[in-house]
């Protein structure tokens, strides 16, 4: 079994930076990679950013290129978010996910961490 747990949010103002953490524990030796997502009140989930293991490679949603950046520390098992210049519209719940398969759907995810950032 996989356990994601991420860490890390709160409330910021416009402008400000948050790092979220997302720690990994349990069988993740056969993951792809991970993904981070987020959900605002009275909206669908939507992808934020993932990194896939093979090449190192990195995807972000276009609101958020040149603001957030993922990067994982393999010797702590952790993907963390960092996330600079927030917006109000950045405003949400933040959760992790990890992929199995290439291209696949996410397999596991976390509780998710609240960020509110306020105008």
């Amino acid at each position: 079994q996989v356990q994601l747990v991420e860490s890390g949010g709160g409330l910021v103002q416009a402008g400000g930076s948050l790092k979220l953490s997302c720690a990994v524990s349990g069988r993740t030796f056969s993951s792809s990679g991970m993904g981070w997502f987020r959900q605002a009140p009275g909206k669908e989930r939507e992808f934020v950013a993932s990194i896939r293991w093979i090449g190192d490679r990195t995807s972000y949603e276009d609101s958020v290129k040149g603001r957030f950046t993922l990067s994982w520390d393999a010797a702590k098992n952790t993907v963390f978010l960092q996330m600079n210049a927030l917006k109000p519209e950045d405003t949400a719940v933040y959760y992790c996910a990890l992929r199995k398969q290439i291209g696949g759907l996410y397999d596991y995810w976390g509780q998710g961490t609240q960020v509110t950032v306020s105008s």
